[in-house]
């Protein structure tokens, strides 16, 4: 599992910079971070079938990352303001 699709890096690789400040001077940000990637690393193992799980399950846990996703953005973006 050397490249775990939806890392938040591949997915905002214009914010790396700011995804390191953040995390070292935001322990909410550094908390939703380690969520977004215990969560993605979940999706991925049951879409690759390493931990199968049923279908709700994978929905919400898709959700979930989703979610968590869509914060981490809004605090990264809200930096540039």
């Amino acid at each position: 599992m050397s490249n775990t699709p939806h890392e938040l890096h591949e997915e905002f690789p214009d914010l790396i910079d700011q995804m390191k400040v953040l995390k070292s001077r935001d322990a909410h940000f550094a908390r939703l971070f380690d969520e977004y990637h215990e969560v993605n690393r979940a999706v991925h193992r049951a879409e690759t079938d390493v931990a199968p799980t049923d279908d709700f399950n994978a929905t919400e846990m898709r959700k979930t990352r989703g979610a968590l996703k869509d914060e981490i953005y809004k605090m990264l973006t809200a930096v540039h303001d």
